[in-house]
Formats: C-alpha cells, structure tokens, sequence
C-alpha cells in the first residue's frame, strides 16, 4: 500500500504571485507529488502550500521549493504581520497514510540536513523530528523572528540542528518537522446564537473554560483531546457552528468528535444538524467513521469503501451544506490516477468487450484475477446476510469479521486486475526499446527481465490471494446462511478457476525468464498452492452439495 506524506510550507511571500508561482513551479516539476493548495495572505505577506505524495517525492519537492524561495525571496525586506524567521520561515512533514510518524520524522530530518549542508541554510528541527524537546516548540524556536535572529544563533543552546551557525540576512532560517494531521471541521447547530455555540466549545475544546471554584479561579479541561474549538455565526449560511480543529485524529477522530458535540449540544437545549470539513481528510479516517457508525447499529462493517465513505457522510451530515465530493475531499482520490484502476472502473459490458478485442490484454491473468474477486466477494455476500440474519442477531460481531476479511482479499484481486494488464504491457515496451549498440542491448535484456519476473509475480499473488480467500468462502458454507449455501459453492469455484488460471500465466511467462533458481521455487510453490485449492475447493462443494441435499 502506497505511503503517503503531506506537506505544508510556508513561505514569507503573499502579495507577488509571481514569486509564488516560481516556488510552486518547483514542487508540481516533481513527479510523484500532487500540489492541492496555494493559499496567499497579503496582510501576513505569506503564502501556505498544501502538497502531498510518496515520501521521497515530497521531500525532493519540498527541497526544491526551499532552494527557489531563498532565491526569489529577500528577508531583508520582507515585512508582514505573521511571526517569521526565514523565507521558507516552516517545513513540516505529515503521515497521511500507511506511514508512522516515527518513519515521518525521519524524512523531516533527512530534507533538514539536505537543506542545511546542500543550501547552506540554517535549520532547526521541531516537534517529532526535533529529539530535544526543550526546543521542539515551533513558536520557542521563532521568538525573536528575523530580526533577532542575528544574535540569537550565536547563543549556544541555539546554535541550528544543521547548516550554518550565521543567520543569512537574505534567506534567514528555516525551521523542518513532523506534526500530525490537522483535520479543520465545523459542526452545524440549529441556533444563531454565538454564545450558546462558544458554551459548547469550551464544553469539548481540550483548553476547556476557566471556573471559580471556593473563590479561585481554576481551568476545567474539556471533554476532547488535542481538540481546539469556538463558536462562531456563520451569515452565509445563517447559523451558529464549533469550529474545531482536531491536531491528532488518532486520539480524537473525527466521528468522535460529533458524536461528542451532538452530546454536549443537546444538554444544553440544542441539536446538530450536520457538519462540514474545511479542506482534506486522510482516507482512512472516512472508514474509520464508517465503520463507527455501522457498529453503533450493530450492522455489519464489511461492506465496500464507497459504502463506508457513504455511511459516513449521512452520520455526520457532511452533505448538509453542500454536495460532499470524496474526490475532491479525501487526499488518496486526489492523488489516484485514473490508469492504475482503468479496467475495473469499466461496465461490465465494456470490460467484456475489452477482452474480446483484438487487443492481447487483459487476458488470463487479469481475467484469473477478476474471477477470484467474484468468488470472494460472494462468500462476503453471505457473511453479511449471516450477519443481519434475524434470529442471529447475538452473532452480527462474527459474521462482520468474516464480511471485512472478504472485502480485503476482494479489494487485494481488483487490484491485481490491472496489474496483470500493467504487468503485460511493460514486457511490451521492454521489448520496444532500441537495441543497436551493445549498451542499448544489455539496457533493454535488463528491462525485459525485471519486467518478466514482474509478470510472473503478479499473477502469483493472484494464486495465493485466491486460494487465502478460500477460507471466508468455507467457512461460510459451514456455518453461514443455509439458505446461501449454493453463493458459497459458486464463489469456491470462481476461486478454484482464479488459482488454476493464474498459475497458467505464472508457467507461460516463467518459460523464457534467465533465472532457473527463481522459476524453479515459484512454480514449486505454484503447484503446491493449486493442489490445496483443488482439494479445498473438492471439500466446500461437498459441505454445499450435503447442504443442499438434492
């Protein structure tokens, strides 16, 4: 599953877009990142950018737009009413998906020490990424701004974590992190009244509200963690909201946050009526509250992404508004590329017509492929009916778990359709590329193998997430639905078909590759996997065909 970072600098330029434009030039240059945002301030004379990718394409990006700033930028001129120390005055680094923080900060330090030994520019880290964390706070670290700065650096405990113990009178100082995930989300009240809103915030916000207690003033904490939150009236749309904004959706989700204000709001006489999110979400986070709320009703929560991200938009009214777009919401749709999934966003009419063209894909790889994931999609089919079963309903939980694993191993084959077809097609441009002097012959025999041994892994997987799936489908037949015994069945022979058809294309593109230890051990392991699969597959239609008993 593909890492992905966010970053958000921000440079001390707001007023000339076409300095701004020159530095984000240098970021959308980069392959592998995509620029979501470019937001100027006048007033600040201070642009924040929203950029996201792989990790080692946005610490490239990032470097590149350091170095342009420090060029197109002068400190010594620059005035504005933001805190700031340096043309690219803050760096941090955000896990967004299937990456730790740890991993985060790591990136953070390295693009540190590339930009303080490359650039020559000093910096200093902050928060995750800043191991002394007496000075990980980014507003210790600025106090003093450019100005003081000069006198500041040469004071030991101040001296930067890289580059130069000078402060450069033209790019200034950069300050390089790692922070979580900043979600900005307002919640919807139906009142007008900014007071009874604000009481809410402070009921939730982590800083709470300052009380007199035996004649003293003390601070009681509010109910949410690493949650800020106001009130406010919002003319546009003609009621009162809670800004929050949640600085770490591991502790405090989203969904938990709602859920947490519809509570607060209504003892205090007033009802959500929806909510609305101010810029990007982690994908994750979408499913996460999805499947919240299907728990809540003890239904079953191994149902599809877009189910989920639709669960999740009714529960917490983020349609109330206006329409929510999740392509234009969630940061991995705004990052896929429609390529990667051209064959299953195709009709079923067309993906057949497809494969009955002329064309060679996709052909028995992708096919093996899609077949397996119908086999599993079936067995989820009656994990879900297990699970809304009435009668059953002491065994929703059970029947969920199977449902969520099948979901897994189908989204895991979807995948894999195209991948075969890729797979296909960078043996053929391997197979194009020039080959008349004898360094083009070696560059082109090379492509040729990685892209062959690629072409045999893929449909290998199909093999072994196949035959794995195998286990929701028979246990489905055991102890699932009766009344879908026979879906069950079906889906243990689509899932026969997938192993025995993909290990056929593991065999035909393993005939010409060089490495005879590697071809040796996968089709080992090949046949190995394809008699389990014909005996499991011989043991579900059995339990099917006894179930059935005609």
């Amino acid at each position: 599953m593909q890492q992905i970072i966010e970053c958000v600098p921000n440079f001390s330029e707001g007023r000339d877009m076409n300095i701004i434009k020159q530095i984000t030039d240098e970021i959308e240059a980069v392959e592998g990142v995509r620029l979501l945002n470019v937001d100027p301030g006048k007033a600040t004379n201070r642009t924040v950018v929203t950029f996201v990718g792989n990790p080692v394409s946005v610490v490239e990006a990032a470097f590149r737009a350091i170095k342009k700033a420090g060029e197109v930028i002068d400190m010594s001129k620059h005035k504005g009413e933001h805190p700031r120390m340096g043309a690219t005055d803050v760096c941090p680094l955000i896990p967004v998906a299937n990456i730790s923080m740890e991993e985060t900060a790591k990136y953070a330090q390295q693009l540190a020490q590339k930009v303080g030994e490359e650039l020559w520019v000093p910096v200093y880290l902050y928060e995750s990424a800043q191991p002394n964390k007496e000075r990980s706070n980014l507003s210790v670290i600025r106090a003093g701004e450019y100005e003081g700065f000069f006198k500041k650096i040469k004071q030991p405990e101040w001296k930067p974590d890289f580059g130069p113990v000078e402060f450069d009178a033209k790019r200034g100082a950069t300050v390089i992190g790692a922070r979580d995930f900043l979600v900005a989300y307002n919640v919807n009240l139906n009142t007008t009244s900014t007071r009874r809103a604000n009481a809410i915030a402070f009921d939730v916000r982590e800083a709470g509200r300052n009380v007199m207690e035996n004649g003293a003033k003390v601070n009681k904490p509010g109910s949410l963690k690493f949650a800020k939150a106001i009130g406010w009236y919002i003319e546009e749309y003609g009621i009162a909201q809670i800004s929050i904004n949640l600085t770490n959706i591991n502790v405090t989700p989203v969904h938990i946050a709602f859920d947490e204000v519809c509570k607060k709001a209504d003892a205090r006489g007033v009802r959500v009526t929806g909510s609305e999110l101010v810029g990007l979400i982690p994908l994750q986070a979408m499913l996460d509250a999805g499947t919240y709320f299907l728990k809540k009703q003890k239904r079953s929560t191994g149902v599809s992404e877009k189910e989920l991200i639709k669960i999740a938009v009714k529960s917490l009214g983020l349609d109330e508004l206006g329409p929510f777009k999740p392509e234009e919401k969630i940061i991995e749709y705004m990052l896929h590329d429609k390529a990667d999934s051209k064959l299953v966003s195709m009709t079923l009419a067309d993906f057949a017509d497809e494969t009955a063209s002329e064309s060679p894909a996709p052909g028995g790889g992708s096919i093996s492929a899609y077949v397996g994931a119908l086999g599993v999609s079936l067995g989820t089919m009656v994990a879900n009916l297990s699970s809304h079963k009435r009668g059953w309903d002491d065994r929703w939980e059970e029947f969920s778990n199977w449902a969520e694993k099948g979901q897994q191993y189908k989204d895991q084959l979807l995948q894999l359709v195209d991948m075969d077809t890729k797979a296909f097609n960078h043996i053929m441009a391997a197979m194009g590329l020039p080959k008349s002097t004898e360094e083009e012959k070696a560059t082109r025999t090379e492509a040729i193998n990685a892209a062959t041994k690629f072409a045999i892994e893929v449909p290998f997987k199909v093999m072994q997430a196949a035959y794995n799936s195998m286990e929701v489908i028979k246990t489905m037949a055991e102890i699932g639905n009766p009344n879908s015994v026979s879906d069950a069945g079906v889906g243990a022979l689509c899932a026969r078909t997938a192993v025995m058809g993909a290990f056929m294309n593991v065999r035909i593109n393993a005939a010409g590759f060089d490495d005879k230890t590697f071809v040796d051990d996968i089709i080992t392991k090949g046949k190995e996997i394809e008699n389990k699969t014909i005996a499991l597959e011989t043991e579900i239609v059995g339990i099917v065909n006894s179930k059935i008993g005609l």
